[in-house]
């Protein structure tokens, strides 16, 4: 009764909400990759993952033509046999985002199914630490916003309770950037939590220069500095500031993160659970960032990881974006500088099936 009997999937195109821009890109649109995998007690799972702006396409691909004809007649209560036989099944295209993304939309619809058959909330049957995590703020910090707006956002921030906001830099003049981060933390005080994220847009000698720029204002991490493949980059910026380094959004196993950790090369972990594959590797992660004492604050994707966070003890903040309320009937409960793992059974996510339908391009 617990087997696969049927799985689909299909891509949607979702508008972003507010223009945002880094140091090396601009968020044009979210592909939403979705799965329905049903079974044969009549329950129905839905997972997701993402791009941004490209390559949705390819994901639906390597779902339709290899990993859900694979599905049918599984068990669907064995979710790391069917991680491992669809993994392996593409092993000459992994470790990389493609395969990431298509196993995350598979293995979070699993979760879903897991969750649901157990009468839980996600939060609770991944592990059950706590229900309310901290939130931070990344709307009001992007690149292209003059300095009024971000003391202007960070100010807004502080208002409504949240306990820290994301800046972005890279700014051509160093100079330009640490204007911009004296401003607000000088608007701010001492209290507010400031992150600032250059998109592994810097060589490891100016990330050193410039965390030493940023001292001043009392940062809480500096995040991607480096290209991602940069580990010994990273290590040795680590080595040389007091600023904890942030890096795990562009990370694509638990290998790579052990590398990460095991060299001293990051501080605080940002495992997206769409890219690392799924709910499945990112509890992995998180174990194994607790092994080494080491914070979890997952990237983008708050609705689901607010649960994630909520159920392990080392997960720290989660980060606020905005982006699917366009494609759910709800959002997701803030109060007081937390966000609320929801306690519907399943992923807890209150999915408008009529908008997702009108957005559905492939």
């Amino acid at each position: 009764m617990t087997k696969i009997t049927a799985a689909t999937a299909y891509l949607i195109d979702l508008e972003v909400e507010t223009v945002r821009t880094d140091a090396v890109q601009s968020f044009i649109k979210q592909e939403t990759i979705f799965v329905e995998i049903d079974t044969a007690d009549g329950l129905c799972g839905v997972g997701y993952s993402y791009t941004i702006g490209s390559g949705g396409r390819a994901v639906l691909s390597m779902l339709n033509n290899h990993f859900l004809p694979q599905l049918p007649g599984q068990d669907s209560r064995n979710i790391e046999a069917v991680w491992a036989d669809l993994f392996w099944s593409t092993h000459a295209t992994a470790i990389g985002a493609i395969t990431s993304l298509a196993l995350a939309a598979v293995d979070t619809a699993l979760w879903d199914i897991r969750a649901k058959r157990a009468l839980q909330p996600l939060w609770q049957i991944a592990g059950g630490h706590r229900q309310q995590v901290p939130v931070y703020d990344t709307e009001g910090g992007w690149l292209h916003l003059p300095t009024s707006d971000l003391v202007t956002g960070a100010l807004d921030s502080q208002r409504r309770g949240l306990r820290g906001i994301k800046l972005k830099v890279g700014k051509p003049s160093l100079a330009e950037d640490r204007e911009r981060l004296l401003a607000v933390r000088a608007a701010v005080g001492t209290d507010l939590h400031i992150m600032v994220d250059a998109n592994q847009s810097l060589t490891a000698a100016e990330a050193i220069r410039r965390a030493a720029a940023f001292e001043e204002a009392g940062l809480y991490w500096f995040e991607e500095p480096l290209p991602t493949d940069d580990v010994s980059g990273h290590a040795r910026l680590a080595a040389a500031t007091s600023i904890p380094i942030a890096v795990g959004e562009s990370l694509y196993s638990l290998g790579q993160f052990r590398d990460y950790l095991h060299r001293d090369a990051v501080g605080i972990v940002q495992v997206d659970v769409a890219r690392v594959g799924g709910i499945t590797p990112w509890l992995k992660v998180a174990h194994l960032a607790e092994a080494y004492n080491v914070a979890v604050c997952p990237h983008f994707l708050m609705e689901l990881h607010v649960s994630l966070v909520a159920a392990i003890p080392n997960g720290a903040y989660v980060e606020h974006i905005r982006q699917l309320r366009a494609i759910t009937h709800s959002e997701m409960r803030l109060e007081n500088g937390s966000a609320f793992a929801p306690d519907a059974v399943g992923l807890g996510i209150d999915w408008n099936r009529d908008a997702i339908e009108n957005r559905r391009v492939a």
